[in-house]
C-alpha cells in the first residue's frame, strides 16, 4: 500500500552506514502483499564484488536471486547494504553465494528461492554457483536467469 508504514523497519527511509561484514549486516522484511499467490521476485546485482580470502584481491559477479514469497518480502535497501557488505569480506565464491541464499531462506522462508552467482574469471577460470531451494511450485512462472554462459562475459 502506498504510505503505509511496515513498522519495524531499521533502514528504510534512513541514512544508513555499509555494514562492515555480511555477518553485521541487518536482512529486514515486509509482508507479503500477495501471500498464498506464486509469484517470482527477481533481484539482480550485477556488480557484486567481494575479497578472495587468499590473495585480498577483488572478485566480481554478476548474481540473480529469484523467490516466490512465503508470508514475507525481503526490504531492497536491507538487501542492497547486505550485498555491498561484501566488498570487504573475503570468502570464496561459493561461500559468498551460499550466505546469501541461506540468509534469505532463515529470513524469509520463501516458499522456494534459487540463486545464481556469474563469477567473471580469475586466472582465466570463471566459477558459476547455482542453488536452489528445491523445484519451484507447479504453475509458477520461473523465467530464465538471462546471463549467457561465459565468453567474455561484460
Amino acid at each position: 500500500m502506498v504510505g503505509s508504514d511496515p513498522g519495524g523497519l531499521t533502514q528504510l527511509g534512513r541514512q544508513v552506514e555499509t555494514p562492515a561484514s555480511p555477518e553485521a549486516a541487518i536482512l529486514e522484511k515486509v509482508p507479503s502483499p500477495h501471500a498464498g499467490t506464486d509469484y517470482v521476485v527477481r533481484f539482480t546485482a550485477p556488480e557484486f564484488t567481494s575479497l578472495c580470502p587468499m590473495t585480498g584481491q577483488p572478485d566480481f559477479a554478476h548474481i540473480v536471486i529469484d523467490y516466490i514469497p512465503g508470508d514475507w518480502l525481503v526490504e531492497s535497501k536491507s538487501l542492497k547494504l547486505f550485498l555491498t557488505s561484501f566488498r570487504n569480506h573475503g570468502a570464496f565464491h561459493e561461500d559468498c553465494t551460499m550466505m546469501i541464499a541461506r540468509r534469505l531462506v532463515d529470513l524469509l522462508a520463501p516458499r522456494w528461492l534459487r540463486i545464481g552467482a556469474y563469477w567473471y574469471p580469475r586466472g582465466g577460470i570463471p566459477i558459476d554457483v547455482f542453488w536452489q531451494t528445491g523445484a519451484p511450485p507447479e504453475g509458477a512462472w520461473v523465467p530464465d536467469q538471462g546471463v549467457a554462459p561465459y565468453r567474455g562475459r561484460g
